[in-house]
């Protein structure tokens, strides 16, 4: 066990854990961010989606060493204006347990190309599952948050 320092959402932590513990893990069950979802456990679905850095990355797959030092942002930290609001609006969180993923994955795009393009936004959040078939309701909303962004 050691103790590993990173900012979660902007708040300074020191974790007790073992090094290679997933980051979800520390995330869900330390320090009780139950937003960030676990969905295949091997990084491949999108869920468990946080930002690390500004960077979407999989917290299932990702070491807690990996977060040393680094700042994580999970669905209860993000503050990208309007993206909840447009979810809403366009429905697009039908059962919900993508969606967490989908606001990181979609507020990392928007990060990188505020003004995205349909085709921009579908292969931004190709790589993540939405098992009620809610994607269509997903891209309107991003391209909704765009529009709306100052």
């Amino acid at each position: 066990m050691e103790t590993v320092r990173f900012s979660v959402n902007g708040v300074a932590q020191a974790v007790i854990a073992a090094p290679k513990t997933p980051l979800l893990d520390v995330l869900r069950e330390q320090l009780q961010l139950k937003g960030t979802r676990f969905g295949c456990g091997a990084g491949e679905c999108g869920a468990c989606q946080v930002l690390l850095d500004g960077r979407a990355v999989p917290a299932c797959d990702t070491p807690l060493w990996a977060v040393a030092g680094h700042e994580v942002t999970t669905v209860e930290g993000l503050g990208w204006p309007g993206l909840r609001e447009a979810f809403v609006a366009e429905q697009a969180a039908q059962c919900g347990y993508c969606t967490s993923g989908m606001l990181i994955g979609a507020a990392a795009l928007l990060k990188r190309q505020p003004r995205p393009s349909e085709a921009e936004v579908r292969q931004a959040l190709d790589g993540h599952l939405c098992r009620c078939g809610a994607h269509n309701r997903i891209v309107r909303a991003v391209l909704r948050a765009a529009a709306a962004a100052p």
